[in-house]
């Protein structure tokens, strides 16, 4: 009796752990179909609205329009390009952030007199608008791709500096209190402790700079360029070639949105020790 009261506990436990999976998967997909419904609901609004006359179908044209227009800048070619263009300008910015702002937010929270020496400093930096001061990097480095790109590592450095910051910050003491018994090194309680404790919120900025790198990009390449997303929006508004226009928009939030799933993937992948 006793031995299959034994054999019977691991059967219930993989009974509930089964349960509790298919549980977690029928959330996934109720959550991806809702989704998905609110997507497909958006799309029929846009598509139906111009349609019955509600706004004017020649400034805010059909969805089917738009992507017939998306289309036809694929097949030709020239999607591509200002996508190319913008996604190098972007990606290059956002890698120079990341590279410039964790290290640095590392040792300010870590080293109480960096904070207190540099906190001013980059409070006002933190404060001004990254629009505000790309005509000081045009006048500075010119119209070409350096300012572009000193625009974007400007954009993304704060949120990944600041989040950088508070997640080393708010790191547990008790975490440190047994690394420093374990007689671990500050580098290697660094490296094996605070960091991965840190990546939660590291992440956080992290995606927002990920937004900030497009969004800011956009208005950059807006101002002076010859092309990128930014350029090609401008130059169909100037034209009057509002499918395009629509389309360039729509480029740009897909790209955001690939960006957006591509850095959640990541940080899911370094902090695989979280429950």
């Amino acid at each position: 009796m006793l031995l299959e009261r034994t054999e019977a506990r691991p059967n219930q436990r993989q009974e509930a752990s089964a349960g509790v999976h298919s549980a977690k998967q029928r959330a996934a997909v109720l959550r991806w179909t809702r989704g998905l419904t609110g997507l497909a609901l958006l799309a029929l609004v846009w598509e139906v609205v111009p349609r019955l006359g509600l706004v004017d179908p020649y400034f805010v044209p059909p969805l089917s329009t738009v992507v017939g227009a998306w289309w036809e800048l694929a097949t030709t070619g020239q999607l591509w390009t200002h996508v190319q263009a913008s996604l190098v300008r972007s990606g290059v910015g956002f890698v120079l952030a990341l590279a410039l702002a964790i290290p640095l937010g590392a040792v300010i929270a870590w080293y109480s007199p960096v904070r207190e020496l540099l906190t001013p400093v980059l409070e006002i930096f933190r404060n001004t608008a990254a629009l505000a001061i790309l005509p000081v990097f045009v006048l500075l480095l010119g119209i070409g791709e350096t300012s572009k790109i000193a625009i974007v590592v400007f954009a993304c450095f704060f949120p990944v500096l600041l989040s950088t910051i508070a997640g080393v910050g708010s790191v547990d003491v008790q975490l440190l209190r047994a690394a420093r018994v374990l007689g671990m090194s500050p580098v290697t309680t660094f490296r094996k402790v605070v960091f991965p404790a840190a990546v939660p919120t590291i992440f956080t900025g992290i995606r927002i700079a990920g937004a900030a790198a497009i969004l800011v990009l956009i208005a950059a390449e807006m101002i002076g360029a010859t092309a990128g997303l930014g350029y090609l929006i401008n130059y169909s508004q100037y034209n009057f070639l509002i499918p395009q226009m629509y389309a360039g928009i729509l480029t740009t939030a897909l790209i955001g949105l690939a960006v957006n799933f591509g850095l959640v993937a990541i940080e899911r992948r370094l902090s695989r020790w979280r429950a």
